[in-house]
């Protein structure tokens, strides 16, 4: 009997969790799914870039197990390159990937979260997002326009530009018709230049046709990528105006918000993730193509430094448009306030480690 009374009292048990198991399930498969749409500033030539925007949306697909799934757009397939950042603002598109410097017309604070002339190394930069106060004013910069930005990664050290004429002295600035965005430009500007503001894949044919007498994009990966070989025969290094240029990955403030916690942190780590890979990436391919660019070529293309001469005037030109263009909104001098402490910070240790270490192997 007390065997009996233990078998039944068991089965009951049982039945009883599994109408537990039958009424919870539904919950389970019930949960809602997301379906949006991230615009970018890339063509399908520039496969770091886009690549890396494509593999943030698999990252994501995967880690929430399908419930949230992001469609990537080239640049002009679903909005204009530079039309991105509006979009999303107005909720039309709930992500966009783009460079922060383009929004300069919005928000001057922007131009500092993409890059600075003669500021950080990317590591530094990276550490003022996540360590120091980096991130939490791009917050605050956006958030007027209804968005929420990540670093998407960075391109790392760039290069300086292709040139149809060579840079001898600063008075080869004057007159210069220069595709360049940013602080770097209104450098360019300041030494008596024009600058030309197209997207990636508007600069071959500019530079080609003469439309401009030089360009800059990010380094020799991508900027073969866009034939910009072809277009000039001088490419000077380094990038005084982008040492660290970081791309951005945007969502629409009330689209991010109506996300679970949990797919809101999917998004963010998915994102540090995209961060370190892109590095990586452009460090390996850039390597691979500039040694393509010296051999096969040579004989069409000379890579130069920028004369020193040179590179000292503009980095006097490029305090002095850092100070100005921290003078046009609030949110400006917060960020240049903030930006210039943490490079002063990092400064001595980023001196002695790798400073010193790339001076002693290349002596």
């Amino acid at each position: 009997m007390e065997r009996r009374k233990f078998i039944l009292t068991a089965a009951g048990a049982l039945v009883a969790a599994g109408a537990t198991a039958v009424v919870e399930a539904p919950n389970v498969i019930a949960q809602q799914r997301y379906q949006w749409r991230m615009a970018t500033s890339w063509t399908p030539a520039l496969d770091v870039l886009l690549g890396s925007a494509q593999r943030f949306a698999r990252m994501v697909d995967e880690m929430s197990a399908g419930r949230l799934k992001i469609q990537v757009f080239a640049a002009g397939e679903l909005i204009p390159a530079l039309g991105v950042f509006d979009a999303c603002s107005q909720g039309t598109i709930e992500a966009f990937s783009s460079a922060a410097y383009y929004w300069a017309g919005k928000e001057p604070a922007a131009q500092w979260f993409t890059a600075v002339p003669f500021g950080m190394s990317p590591q530094g930069q990276a550490a003022w997002y996540l360590h120091g106060d980096g991130l939490k004013l791009w917050e605050e910069a956006y958030k007027p326009f209804n968005l929420v930005p990540r670093p998407q990664g960075s391109t790392g050290v760039q290069m300086g530009g292709w040139f149809r004429k060579k840079i001898n002295t600063m008075a080869d600035y004057k007159g210069l018709k220069m595709r360049i965005p940013g602080l770097g430009g209104k450098v360019v500007a300041k030494a008596g230049g024009t600058v030309v503001l197209t997207p990636g894949g508007e600069i071959y044919t500019n530079l080609e046709r003469g439309v401009i007498d030089a360009a800059e994009f990010v380094g020799p990966h991508d900027d073969m990528k866009l034939g910009l070989h072809q277009a000039a025969r001088y490419y000077y290094y380094p990038a005084w105006h982008e040492p660290a240029g970081t791309a951005e990955f945007v969502f629409n403030l009330k689209a991010y918000d109506s996300l679970p916690a949990d797919l809101r942190r999917v998004i963010d780590h998915a994102a540090q993730a995209t961060q370190t890979l892109m590095l990586a990436e452009y460090d390996a391919k850039n390597s691979v193509a500039l040694q393509k660019l010296q051999t096969e070529f040579k004989a069409k293309v000379e890579i130069l430094p920028f004369p020193a001469a040179a590179m000292k005037d503009l980095k006097k030109l490029s305090d002095e448009v850092n100070r100005e263009e921290s003078e046009k909104t609030p949110m400006a001098r917060k960020v240049y306030a903030s930006y210039t402490k943490y490079q002063a910070l990092i400064h001595d240790f980023s001196r002695i480690s790798e400073g010193a270490y790339f001076t002693v192997i290349t002596a």
